[in-house]
């Protein structure tokens, strides 16, 4: 497992039905590709978060596959439309076999 991995989320707190909305999420992450070299001349392992989802009210909203070429600290961005009130659900996989979740609640009027 990584140290200090931290995940954050934005969702706004309401909406009105049908509206389109922007989402935000960032997770501290070394993102390791297995290719850079430490101090002591030795490979660093590779350890990178391999897959991100989102999902609103059980329903997917995003599933996103992460290769290694992506930046430490993986920050999506996206709109989801949402119809009623309910929970976005993240979830990060990490290739050590950590997974790592966050919610977020949104009022719809």
């Amino acid at each position: 497992m990584a140290e200090n991995v931290v995940p954050r989320v934005r969702v706004p707190r309401d909406a009105k039905a049908g509206d389109s909305v922007s989402v935000r999420t960032l997770i501290s992450h070394p993102m390791e590709s297995g290719m850079r070299r430490g101090s002591d001349g030795n490979l660093i392992p590779r350890q990178i978060i391999n897959r991100f989802t989102c999902a609103f009210n059980g329903a997917t909203v995003v599933d996103v596959e992460i290769h290694a070429g992506v930046a430490t600290n993986p920050y999506f961005q996206f709109d989801a439309k949402v119809d009623q009130s309910g929970s976005f659900e993240f979830t990060w996989y990490d290739d050590d076999g950590s997974v790592y979740t966050e919610t977020a609640e949104i009022a719809v009027a």
